[in-house]
Formats: C-alpha cells, structure tokens, sequence
C-alpha cells in the first residue's frame, strides 16, 4: 500500500501511520480523550488500513466489490459458529462504524442512516469483542475502552477528518464550509491558524470565541 508524496517518492504503510498518528496525537489532546497508548496505535493503525478503499468493500466471489449494511454485518458475526470468523466480522463491524462515522459524519448526516445508529452498532461490536477476548482468556481492556469512548472517539476522529484538509486549498475551503454551516470553533481555531479570516461575520447567528 502507498500512495504519492509532494516529492513524486511513494509514501508507504509507515509513513501513512505516522502521518495519522501525529494528528491523533493532537485531536486526543484536544479532545482532552484519555485513552491507553495501545488504543491509540489502534486507532493509528485503523486510519491507515482505511487509506485502501477497499477496506470498506466487501468482495464477492465473483470479484465484484460492494458496501455490505452494518445490520447484516452484525448478522455475520452472530451467525458464525467458529470463534475466530465471530471475531473477524465483530472487528470489521467495529471498525468501519467508528470509521465511517469518525471521518464521514457530515456525509451520514444527509443519509438515512445517521451517527448515532453507527455509534450504536460500533459500540455493541467492540463490547461483544471483549467477551470474546473474556472467554478466550485474552486481554480485553481494548475492546471495552474502544466500546465505552466510542463516542468521544468518534470526536477525535472528526477533527482528525478535518486536520487532513488543512493541506490543500480546496481542503481549506470545505473547512471554510463547514465553519459557515455549524459555527464550529474547534473549525474556527485552525482557519485562524492557517491565516484564513475567519471569522468576521457571523455564520447562522454563532460567534467563533
């Protein structure tokens, strides 16, 4: 896996990880999460794994790659009576959930699907990971905090989400967006930091302190 650098060299999986790890770093101070070192080289990992699309996609028999619903997701993993493939699909469930509505909240909330419904079944699939984890004799401390702090988690992510745009114009026009739309401060702040004017004017009646 990698993909191309300003310098035309390709960035492979380390450089991807330490690139999300530095912003998780940041969005966790921000957020004021505390987290366990081990979940945050989890969720570093996790970002990383996601920059190949079809990490997303499931792929049939046949080749063809398609989205598969959280619900049936959920099916899979309850259905399987082999231990490991139950905690494969937990973990895939798991971690497309905290994903998608980690980077991709703006996107679910035009969808009928909303975050809380993934916030939801993110959740159940980490906690029923755990009790895996439990019965196998295996540490499960992960699992339970990836369950517990799955929203505050969801948070870090969003603002990981938006630090990735602050490197491009047009990603300083979509934050620019956003700020208009919900009068974010946490967006507010790295506008100003990037030197855009932010922030005079009003955006729906909100003032960014």
């Amino acid at each position: 896996m990698g993909q191309t650098g300003d310098d035309g060299k390709v960035l492979f999986a380390a450089s991807v990880h330490d690139f999300f790890r530095q912003i998780l770093s940041i969005a966790i101070e921000n957020q004021r999460a505390s987290v366990q070192q081990a979940t945050e080289l989890y969720l570093a990992n996790l970002l990383g794994g996601f920059v190949q699309t079809e990490s997303l996609l499931f792929r049939d028999d046949n080749g063809t790659l398609h989205q598969r619903p959280l619900a049936l997701l959920l099916k899979d993993a309850l259905d399987a009576e082999e231990t490991t493939a139950r905690a494969r699909l937990l973990r895939r469930l798991g971690d497309t959930s905290l994903f998608v509505s980690g980077m991709f909240s703006e996107c679910l909330n035009r969808s009928a699907v909303d975050v809380d419904y993934y916030i939801e079944m993110g959740g159940r699939a980490y906690d029923a990971l755990g009790e895996v984890a439990a019965r196998r004799g295996a540490e499960r401390s992960l699992w339970d905090e990836l369950s517990e702090k799955f929203s505050q988690l969801v948070e870090v992510l969003n603002e990981v989400a938006e630090r990735t745009l602050l490197n491009s114009d047009m990603g300083l026009v979509r934050l620019y967006e956003k700020w208009m739309k919900t009068g974010s401060a946490r967006v507010g702040v790295m506008l100003r930091e990037q030197g855009v004017p932010a922030i005079v004017g009003i955006p729906r009646g909100r003032f960014v302190q």
